[in-house]
Formats: C-alpha cells, structure tokens, sequence
C-alpha cells in the first residue's frame, strides 16, 4: 500500500471499516475492534496513527505485530487471521492491520471480565451485539435457506412498520403480547429473509422494512 493511499485514509478518518492506534496496549481492547470488523464489512487497522490523525509511526513494528497475533488467536473466537503491512509515511512506520470480513460469524472477543462477547461496527464505535444480531450473524454465516412461516404477527409487525416506519423489541413485544424471545427468533427470521432490516446505534436497536 502507498503512503499516498495511507494519507486519504487519515484525511477521511475513522469509521465503520477504518479505526487508528497510537500503540497496542491491551489485547482485550484491540480483540473488540478486531471481531467488529470480522463480524461486519471488515477493516483496517492502522497503528503508529493518533486518534486526531497525526501520524506517530511505531517504535517496534515486532511488537504491534505481536500483541495483534496474540489477540486474533488467543482472545477471538473463532481465531482470526490479520494481514499485515508495514508502509512508510514521512520517515515514520505505520503498521497496516488488514482484518476480512469473516464467512465464519459471529466471532466472539474475550474480555476483562472473562467473559466472550460479540461486537459489531458501529460508525467508528465497536460496539456489543444485541442478542438478535448475534442470532443474525449465526444464520447468515449459514447456506441454509430461511422458511417463513408468514402468520398473523409478521403480517402485524409489517403492518406496523407502514405506518410507523421503526419498532424495536419491547414495542413488538406489547403489539402481539409476545415473550422477549418469541419475538426475538420472529425478528431475527424477517431480518435473514430480506423483509425487515435490522438498525443498530450507540443508543439503541430498531427495525424498519426492507
């Protein structure tokens, strides 16, 4: 990759597939960001880059080098396999982390409190999963088609949308006097059958249709 091409990404900053590091300094932290990418479009991580896009370059391109590989088998689930790039920018190495878009989702990143949890890109944010995307990601990864069983409730949920645009779990829940999970597994089959789409932000989940 040419340093030109490394200096339009900075330009045009951090985003969905896009995320700077200054240094790696905690597997955990950088597991997140990396099963984000894996789980979504996947990504590129640029090391040696402040948040505010000045370029710092790295002391040791072995040691970035090291604590990625321990991240992506130790601390993801599935393990991942990054690719790595060294590209110098104004005398300075940058280390360019390359992280696919996985076939094999969801992959779970281990935290600090020694739990596995999946988490998903979120404009610049690697942000947890909701239970439903979880499922999503579980079936999509799949070749196995999706049957519908169209009733009265996603004949209520589409209905619903038409009319309002957005629903998210709890207001699903309360229109057909479902559980939490008769409504997720309803949710989830819509999403993986293109009906409906699934929304996710910092703040909150919603669906729209399709």
């Amino acid at each position: 990759m040419k340093a030109a091409n490394i200096k339009k990404m900075i330009f045009e900053g951090e985003g969905v597939t896009l995320d700077f590091k200054k240094t790696i300094t905690s597997c955990e932290k950088i597991a997140r960001t990396m099963t984000a990418f894996a789980n979504n479009k996947g990504g590129k991580l640029l090391i040696g880059i402040c948040d505010d896009g000045s370029i710092k370059g790295v002391k040791s391109e072995d040691e970035e080098r090291y604590m990625i590989t321990r991240a992506a088998q130790m601390f993801i689930k599935p393990a991942l396999e990054p690719v790595f790039e060294e590209v110098y920018i104004d005398d300075k190495v940058v280390v360019v982390v390359d992280i696919p878009q996985s076939d094999t989702k969801p992959h779970y990143a281990l935290a600090e409190d020694g739990k596995w949890w999946v988490y998903v890109r979120v404009k610049d944010k690697s942000v947890l999963a909701s239970k439903i995307v979880v499922d999503v990601l579980k079936h999509s990864a799949g070749t196995s088609g999706i049957l519908i069983e169209y009733s009265a409730k996603e004949k209520a949920l589409l209905e619903y949308l038409q009319e309002r645009e957005r629903i998210n779990v709890e207001e699903y829940c309360r229109l057909q006097k479902l559980s939490r999970r008769n409504a997720q597994r309803i949710i989830v089959n819509m999403v993986l059958s293109g009906m409906i789409r699934v929304h996710t932000t910092e703040k909150e989940e919603y669906y729209t249709a399709a």
